[in-house]
């Protein structure tokens, strides 16, 4: 893990390491996150950076790493998961987060986007599944239970890196 973030910085900076930040452009170029459509969410959640560029630390990176590993709990994975999901930061998922979610899975292209009227329902029919206390959101306990009941939840939510 080490090397491999190391590799990401500049030449000149790749001795000290440990105290360096790499910039989230840099890490996009994994190719694990190159193609994956919550890239800079992933980036978002995983910095610690205090001037909100999503630059991260050594730290940080193996925080990222660990999630995403095949040892992380299923629990571990799905908090970080409704973090990524959680688009505007507010503890919930609303249907604003739903269909950036929705869109993000079944790309930007006009020729996968789902109309209207097919988006609504795909929302409605995650609310009534998830939405448990029917206040109109999905909160990280409600998603964390559809988790539980999904097996196959954390070996489709992975990257190995």
């Amino acid at each position: 893990a080490y090397k491999r973030f190391s590799e990401l910085l500049p030449k000149e900076e790749r001795e000290n390491a440990c105290s360096a930040r790499v910039p989230k452009s840099r890490i996009l170029t994994l190719p694990e996150l190159r193609a994956n459509p919550f890239q800079h969410r992933i980036c978002r959640v995983f910095s610690t950076s205090d001037d909100g560029d999503d630059s991260m630390s050594f730290e940080d990176f193996l925080d990222m790493l660990s999630v995403f590993s095949d040892s992380a709990t299923s629990d571990i994975k799905s908090h970080y998961a409704f973090r990524i999901f959680d688009f505007d930061d507010d503890g919930t998922l609303d249907r604003k987060d739903l269909e950036k979610l929705v869109n993000c899975l079944t790309g930007q292209g006009e020729e996968s986007r789902l109309s209207n009227a097919e988006m609504e329902q795909l929302i409605q029919n995650i609310l009534e599944e998830s939405d448990i206390d029917k206040d109109g959101t999905i909160n990280l306990s409600e998603f964390q239970h559809v988790v539980s009941r999904s097996p196959d939840f954390a070996s489709s939510f992975k990257i190995v890196l």
